[in-house]
């Protein structure tokens, strides 16, 4: 028998599987005091939440039965992955489930913002008769531009079109294939920002992404253009939109999410022209029930049959394997996210070459790494190791993998490209026995340095004095060095100089940096997971 405990209002519809199933107990517990959680999380095999559990490392060290926590909706903002993994709990979510209900709210705010029907309801329910303040706008014949191109951006799309809208859309993995396939034109963002009379986002909040329409993009719209998202908060810059709504430019917005929740901005709470909801995109009878009915299905599975499809996470692994591939697990993902920064755009292709001890061991693993690694820089907590090689699929890239016995020069070696048309970017890395992992080789350059949070890396000519500058510079900004390296195919041509960074830095010391004499580019490559995700690193 499997207990499994639900601690937040979830529908009892969606559980009916495990309340009828007779290897489960099911019991509510709405609400518990912190304490009184840690007193009993023990008994149970499985965890249920929405929002409102906390589940925090401090909770897990209690939990010793528990197999699998389950997250009745997508985001795991208040689930401790990290802590989870390491206890080797399974964590799991329910990523489609909600996204009729926020591809409908977005309509629903879209037609809401256009008709100003929430301000003409307010008048009205106040008495007064006002036909002549409320003159609307149609979305027959206007250009929506999409931002994101997902599943709730591509279904957004569809219902568009039969108002009539004429749809942009841009997503860094939209092929004008799809995009011809499903009636669209795929654009820039600029495209849409100088075209679109509406304007709404269906992207994850990534660096990318983090105020992304912000007041230089708002600048670039189209006058009277109207905003809609129903994504993240913190893509839009909120006090930006104000200004431009304020200035006449934006006509207007509709939001249903916020940089800060409970959202208590005036200057969005009190303008007339802005139409808020408290976060309503996936709150539908319909989309509640099949949340949890995603997650009793699964939890079922795991706990019976092993079988896991939407884990945000994977659990450790255990013996000889574990002590072999954790370190390479780590970098594999590292691997990822620094190619993908450095091509600076989606791939259409992935290249995986494994050399030396590697090729004796089992590396379908450590590759998913490297993709949820390239993947994630895109698509944000969506992308996880169970379902990195779907989304590749989906969103049209092809990869390869091949094993070589030579060594390259070190015992184990891994090396990963991504291609765009002519443009490739390539990391080369290693385990080093006592030494932990090391990136050896960018493009075409052997260097040697150590994975850290911050990386700056730098294109530049092989001059005397480069390095002296480069250092003086960062000096003066108050920037730390940790380490520096540099590499070059030949004397006086074209050389790469890697730093590691006490910090980050910002967009004013990279330009400072390029007006630099013979330095072409400065780029800060940053790494999310030095210290998280897979512990364990070989380190003596």
């Amino acid at each position: 028998m499997y207990k499994v405990l639900v601690t937040d209002g979830i529908s009892d519809t969606g559980l009916k599987s495990l309340f009828d199933h007779p290897n489960f107990i099911v019991e509510r517990q709405p609400t518990l005091p912190t304490d009184q959680l840690k007193s009993i999380i023990g008994e149970y095999e499985a965890l249920i939440v929405r929002s409102q559990t906390k589940v925090t490392e401090d909770l897990l060290q209690h939990a010793d039965k528990l197999k699998v926590i389950a997250r009745a909706g997508v985001g795991v903002d208040n689930i401790d992955v990290n802590a989870a993994t390491r206890k080797g709990i399974i964590v799991i979510n329910a990523p489609g489930a909600n996204t009729i209900a926020a591809t409908e709210h977005t309509l629903a705010m879209m037609l809401s913002m256009a008709r100003l029907i929430p301000q003409a309801h307010r008048k009205t329910a106040d008495g007064e008769w006002d036909r002549n303040s409320f003159k609307g706008v149609e979305l027959y014949k206007k250009t929506l531009g999409i931002i994101g191109m997902g599943k709730i951006g591509t279904e957004v799309a569809k219902r568009a079109k039969s108002f009539g809208m004429t749809i942009l859309g841009y997503d860094p993995y939209l092929t004008d294939e799809r995009a011809k396939k499903l009636g669209m034109t795929k654009a820039s963002l600029d495209l849409i920002a100088q075209e679109s009379d509406f304007i709404t986002i269906h992207t994850p909040l990534t660096n990318d992404t983090k105020g992304l329409v912000n007041e230089e993009y708002l600048s670039k719209t189209k006058k009277g253009v109207r905003f809609i998202n129903v994504a993240r908060g913190g893509i839009i810059d909120e006090n930006a939109l104000v200004r431009a709504i304020q200035s006449g430019h934006v006509a207007g917005a509709a939001l249903d999410v916020f940089e800060k929740e409970p959202v208590a901005n005036p200057a969005l709470l009190d303008n007339p022209n802005i139409i808020v909801t408290p976060h309503l995109g996936a709150s539908t009878v319909e989309a509640q029930e099949k949340v949890a009915q995603e997650v009793s299905v699964e939890i079922i599975d795991i706990l019976e049959t092993q079988s896991i499809r939407n884990a945000v996470n994977m659990p450790q692994m255990t013996g000889e394997a574990q002590q072999k591939m954790q370190p390479y697990l780590l970098l594999g993902e590292q691997m990822g996210q620094l190619v993908i920064q450095l091509l600076k755009k989606a791939p259409t292709k992935i290249e995986i070459n494994y050399f030396g001890d590697l090729i004796e061991e089992d590396t379908e693993l450590l590759t998913r790494t490297m993709i949820k690694g390239i993947l994630s820089h895109h698509l944000s907590d969506s992308v996880n190791l169970i379902n990195a090689l779907h989304l590749l699929k989906e969103q049209g890239v092809s990869y390869n993998v091949q094993k070589n016995a030579t060594n390259k020069g070190f015992a184990n070696y891994a090396e990963l490209s991504i291609i765009k048309g002519p443009e490739t970017a390539k990391i080369g890395a290693t385990v080093l026995n006592g030494y932990g992992a090391r990136i050896v080789k960018i493009n075409q350059y052997r260097i040697d340095i150590r994975p850290e949070k911050y990386l700056l890396y730098i294109k530049h000519q092989d001059v005397p004095g480069m390095i002296g500058k480069v250092g003086s510079l960062l000096g003066d900004y108050q920037i730390n060095i940790g380490t520096m390296q540099v590499g070059r195919t030949e004397v006086g041509g074209e050389a790469i100089m890697v730093l590691t960074l006490d910090k980050t830095v910002n967009s004013e010391v990279l330009r400072a940096l390029t007006l630099i004499n013979g330095l072409d580019v400065a780029q800060l490559l940053e790494l999310s997971n030095v210290d998280s995700f897979y512990p364990g690193r070989f380190e003596k």
